[in-house]
C-alpha cells in the first residue's frame, strides 16, 4: 500500500491522538488538524483522505460539516464524525439510552468496501452518549447493535463513511482491518 495523505480533524475527543498514531503506524501521512481550519488550508493540504474524529459535542465541531461538502476525498466519520455526517445528510442524532463506553457486538448487514472481512459480527469500544437515530435519505445501513440501529452508514454515492464505534483502541476487532479497507479506498479514488 502506498503512503498517504491522511489529515485527521480534531473535534476534541479524547481518542484524537490515538486516530493518528494507528494511522501513522501505517506509514501515513498524517497530521491532526484543528476542526477551524479554514477550507482553503485544508485543501492546500492535498490530503488523500479525512478522519473526522469523536468529540465531547456538536457545539465543538467547527468547520466540520463544511469539510464534507468541499473536499473531494474518502470521508470516515468516527463517533461524533459519524453523527456529523448523518446531521449535514439530513438525518438526525440524539441521546443514546445507553450512554458511556462499553464493549459491544456489532452486526454487520452489509460488508460493503469499508466493512469488508468484518462480518458477520464484531466486538468493538464505542460510546452511546449520543448517536445516529435517523439515517440520511438513501444512506446505506451497514451495521447494528442491540444498543443502536445505526451503528454504520455510507453515503449512496460518495465515499463517506461513518461509523459508531472507534477502530482505533486495542478492545475493538478487527479495528486494523477497518483502516486498511479506508486507506484502500483513499487509495483507488
Amino acid at each position: 500500500m502506498k503512503t498517504l495523505k491522511i489529515l485527521i480533524i480534531n473535534n476534541h475527543g479524547q481518542f484524537c491522538h490515538l486516530i493518528h498514531r494507528t494511522v501513522r503506524d501505517f506509514d501515513m501521512d498524517t497530521k491532526i488538524v484543528p476542526n477551524i481550519t479554514s477550507v482553503d488550508s485544508l485543501i492546500e493540504e492535498e490530503p488523500d483522505g479525512l478522519i473526522l474524529s469523536g468529540g465531547p459535542s456538536m457545539e465543538r465541531t467547527g468547520l466540520s460539516m463544511d469539510y464534507i461538502d468541499s473536499i473531494d476525498v474518502p470521508i470516515l466519520g468516527i463517533c461524533l464524525g459519524h453523527q456529523l455526517i448523518a446531521k449535514k445528510f439530513g438525518g438526525d442524532y440524539g441521546i443514546g439510552k445507553n450512554g458511556g463506553y462499553a464493549a459491544i457486538d456489532i452486526e454487520i448487514m452489509e460488508e460493503d468496501d469499508i466493512l469488508q472481512g468484518l462480518a458477520p459480527s464484531i466486538s468493538v469500544w464505542a460510546s452511546h452518549a449520543d448517536e445516529v437515530t435517523v439515517l440520511p435519505k438513501n444512506f446505506i445501513h451497514l451495521a447494528r447493535s442491540n444498543l443502536c440501529e445505526i451503528e454504520a452508514m455510507k453515503h449512496p454515492s460518495r465515499p463517506i463513511y461513518g461509523i459508531q464505534w472507534h477502530p482505533e483502541v486495542s478492545h475493538t476487532q478487527k479495528g486494523t482491518e477497518l483502516f486498511e479497507n479506508y486507506f484502500r479506498i483513499c487509495e483507488q479514488y
